[in-house]
C-alpha cells in the first residue's frame, strides 16, 4: 500500500503543496537529508485554526492544529519527490503557541506524531522537540518542521 493509499485509509487527503509565506523554500535537501521548513494549520494563506493554546483554542483543537501541519509537511516532501520516496521521519520540531501556564505542549505536538507513526510505521519514529512559544506567524497555534530521509537515488 502507498503512502497515499494509507493517507486515504485513515480518511485524509493531502492538501495541496504550501507556498512559502516568505524568503525560503518549502523543503531543501542536503544528501539524503530532507528540512521542511515550518508548516502550520493553513490552507494556502489561511489559517483553519487560529489563537493561543490555553486561551483562545483547546488542547484537542491544538493537537488536530499539529496533525493538519503535518499533512502539509507531507505535502511539502511529496510535491518535492513524492511521498514513496521518504525512508524514515529523522526529527519533528514543533512550536506550540500557548499560555504561560499551559504546560502539555507535548501533548498537542502527539496529534503530528501520531500520523506519522501511523503512515510510516516504526520509520515514523522520530525524536522530536515541543517548544511553547508566546506567538507564531498567522496567529496560529502549532508550527511543525521536519527532518526526513530519503530513499537513495
Amino acid at each position: 500500500m502507498t503512502l497515499i493509499e494509507k493517507l486515504h485509509s485513515l480518511s485524509l487527503v493531502l492538501p495541496a503543496p504550501p507556498a512559502p509565506a516568505a524568503s525560503y523554500v518549502a523543503v531543501s535537501r542536503h544528501e539524503r537529508l530532507l528540512y521542511v521548513s515550518g508548516q502550520g494549520p493553513m490552507q494556502g494563506f489561511t489559517p483553519i485554526i487560529t489563537g493561543r493554546v490555553g486561551a483562545d483554542v483547546t488542547e484537542e483543537r491544538a493537537a488536530q492544529a499539529a496533525r493538519l501541519a503535518a499533512l502539509n509537511a507531507l505535502a511539502a516532501l511529496h510535491n518535492y519527490c513524492g511521498l514513496d520516496r521518504i525512508e524514515s521521519i529523522v526529527k519533528l520540531t514543533a512550536f506550540v503557541c500557548s499560555t504561560a501556564d499551559f504546560h502539555r505542549q507535548h501533548i498537542v505536538v502527539n496529534g503530528a506524531s501520531d500520523l506519522l507513526i501511523s503512515l510510516f510505521g516504526s520509520a515514523g519514529l522520530h525524536s522530536r522537540s515541543a517548544v511553547g512559544v508566546y506567538t507564531l506567524p498567522f496567529n496560529i497555534p502549532v508550527e511543525i518542521e521536519l527532518i526526513a530521509a530519503m530513499t537513495p537515488d
